[in-house]
């Protein structure tokens, strides 16, 4: 879960770094909001993910 809150922060820090007007370049509309949807999918599997029983010998 926190490696998805991270890969978020990322794509918001990518964002942020675009150096076009109102953030229209590559950075702002592409790869940014990419890499902060693949933070909000990590998340989404880390909530829904079984934990793994411990100790079960069987």
């Amino acid at each position: 879960m926190i490696l998805g809150i991270v890969v978020i922060l990322i794509g918001f820090i990518l964002m942020s770094l675009d150096g076009q007007d109102f953030g229209f370049g590559f950075l702002g509309l592409t790869l940014g909001p990419l890499v902060v949807f693949a933070g909000f999918v990590i998340g989404f599997f880390a909530i829904l993910k079984k934990p793994e029983e411990a100790g079960d010998d069987n």
